[in-house]
Parts: C-alpha cells; structure tokens; sequence
C-alpha cells in the first residue's frame, strides 16, 4: 500500500513538473506575452533548473533546449524509480532497460504536450465566449493561434461559430490514441 502511494506521488509530482518545463518552452516557441502571472509563476517555479542546464545544452534557433532537455530528465528519473519500485526482485537492468526508458521518457513529453494544447485551445474557446476580455487571453491566444489556424483556413464559421478548436481537440485526441499509445504500450513491453 506505501509503494502504491509513492508511485502515485512520483507519478504525479514528475508530470506536474515536466508540465511546467514544457508550457514554459511552447510559451517561448509561440512567442507569448511573458509579462503576466502565468509567465512569472513557470518562471519562477523552473528556473532552479533550467539556469543550470543552460550551461550544459545551447539553445538552438532561439529555442531554449534546455527546457526540454530538464523536462526530459525529469521523466527519466521519474520512470527510472517508478520501474525500480515495481520491478520484479532480482532483475537487473540491462542496456535495453536503459533506451527503452529514454524513449518513453519522449513519449511522456509528447502525451504531456498535446495535453498542454488541448487544455489551452479548450480554456481558449471558453473564454472567447465567457470572457472574452480576461488578462489570460492574450497568453491563450499566442498558444492556440498558430494551431487553430490551421483548421480556419479550410473549415469556415458555420452560424459565426469558429469550429476549429473542435477539430485540434479531435486531432490531439487521435494523436493520444494511435501513435502515443502504441509507442507507450510497445516501449513498457520491453521493461
């Protein structure tokens, strides 16, 4: 019962913090606002380890690599204890253990970021309609633009209704389902 509690913390506390590391490199890629709460609070919270990967991993066409870089080891370890705490007894890891565990850990960044999109076109459409004037929106805007308009070039409003976040929802929904889950389900096979 305590190793089933602490893999939920590990788990938990791992995602949660990769989540930050990751919408805080997709706020600098989409070019957000960075004079706002959220921009300060992802800041503040990761800055602890990004300073210090800077030093390790440059940046690349602007990009701050070092972000994922942290974000991925982040998942790495977090995997790496989860799979020693419900490992069987006496199985030791081998090189396979090792890669099979640096690519999930891409895979958990990935199922991690399409999340942060489908939350952020999700929260961005609400508010178009509850509040379309709220200090968030121009944070929402930056990261959901680029996707929604996509879709808004092929799909016009039907009624003055934009269906666009509908359909990036159903994409990131495809993409969980098919490719992330079969890369997930293939690489757990082999630990």
């Amino acid at each position: 019962m305590l190793s089933g509690a602490l893999v939920f913390l590990i788990d938990t506390l791992s995602d949660l913090f990769t989540a930050a590391l990751l919408l805080r490199f997709y706020m600098q890629w989409a070019r957000a606002p960075w004079r706002n709460p959220l921009s300060e609070f992802l800041i503040a919270l990761t800055d602890f380890v990004v300073r210090p990967a800077r030093r390790v991993v440059p940046g690349l066409f602007g990009l701050d690599l070092a972000t994922v870089a942290a974000a991925w080891s982040v998942q790495f370890v977090a995997l790496a204890l989860l799979v020693a705490l419900t490992a069987r007894p006496f199985a030791s890891p081998t090189g396979s253990t090792f890669a099979a565990l640096a690519l999930l850990a891409f895979v958990a960044l990935a199922k991690i970021l399409v999340y942060i999109v489908m939350v952020a076109v999700v929260v961005q459409a609400v508010l178009t309609w509850v509040n379309p004037y709220s200090p968030v929106m121009p944070t929402l805007n930056s990261l959901s633009r680029p996707l929604l308009r996509v879709f808004q070039r092929v799909i016009p409003p039907i009624g003055n209704v934009d269906l666009s976040p509908l359909f990036v929802v159903l994409v990131c929904q495809l993409l969980l389902m098919v490719p992330v889950a079969m890369a997930e389900g293939a690489l757990r096979r082999l630990l």
